[in-house]
């Protein structure tokens, strides 16, 4: 088997003709990036242990739609020119009505994979985030292009945002949440409430962008993320969620980010797979 073909998302269960490039609808990107992580590392090696991970998952209906998996973005390059490169991969399959899934590497990479959507439809989406972080900083550690700042420079462009999970916080978030209207329920009341469901503002955007960072998910049942927070979201609480804020709208994509593989440990890039999964079959 050659390499190429083992770096196919859901390689294993694809057959010929559902991983082809002109006809599929989803678009896997990797991008490997790791430039602003401020706590644990490896984000880099995130991407290509989701999908080695994937070819142990069973065929599901999605496989029927199409997926192929593109070259690695190049990350060996500067920060913004690794982001330039991703916005032009995501404008370019938005431009063609399919769905671009990036797989990350740290969150900072979300600001240009929203904003290549946003430039291929000519307006601004609807931000979904999970996430255990608020990243709505100005900038942090001197970096505005930061993981923990790429939600507040999306909003700043004018995109809305809906966030779930937050269970770290600082008071400048708190601040931008209030000036620029984030809808938000935190992973407190979440969980202790168990909640599964949730209705969007009725003007939030019909198209929609899903940002699923895995430390949203509690470190129990994720623990290869940059930043691991306790109090987070279980396995089937987490999809329960997803599907309940992507009813009624259009996902025009996606991106998963932060896991950053821990030696011996492979249920965190199997549980990755396994959502990013179940969350395509939303779409």
């Amino acid at each position: 088997m050659n390499e190429k073909l083992k770096m196919q998302f859901l390689g294993s269960e694809l057959g010929e003709d559902e991983n082809n490039e002109e006809s599929a609808r989803f678009h896997i990107i990797p991008c490997p990036l790791e430039k602003t992580v401020s706590y644990g590392s490896g984000t880099a090696q995130g991407p290509r242990a989701l999908i080695e991970a994937s070819w142990e998952l069973e065929r599901s209906s999605v496989c029927e739609q199409g997926i192929f998996t593109q070259d690695a973005i190049d990350c060996a390059v500067s920060h913004r020119e690794c982001l330039d490169q991703l916005r032009q991969r995501t404008k370019s399959v938005a431009s063609q009505s399919k769905v671009p899934i990036t797989l990350g590497g740290e969150h900072s990479l979300s600001w240009a994979a929203v904003q290549g959507v946003g430039d291929a439809l000519g307006e601004k989406i609807g931000i979904l985030q999970f996430d255990a972080h608020a990243d709505l900083r100005n900038c942090y550690m001197g970096e505005v292009h930061s993981h923990a700042s790429v939600m507040n420079l999306l909003v700043k462009e004018g995109h809305r945002l809906a966030s779930f999970g937050v269970r770290a916080l600082c008071g400048e978030e708190r601040i931008s949440r209030n000036d620029h209207g984030v809808f938000f329920i935190d992973g407190e009341e979440l969980v202790r409430g168990d909640i599964r469901v949730v209705n969007l503002p009725k003007d939030f955007p019909r198209h929609v962008y899903l940002s699923f960072d895995l430390d949203g998910l509690d470190p129990s049942i994720m623990p290869a993320v940059g930043t691991p927070v306790p109090g987070g979201l279980g396995f089937y609480q987490a999809i329960d969620l997803v599907e309940s804020v992507l009813k009624g709208r259009k996902c025009v994509g996606l991106d998963m980010v932060e896991l950053a593989p821990i030696k011996n440990d492979l249920v965190s890039p199997y549980t990755a797979a396994c959502l990013l999964q179940r969350f395509l079959s939303f779409v």
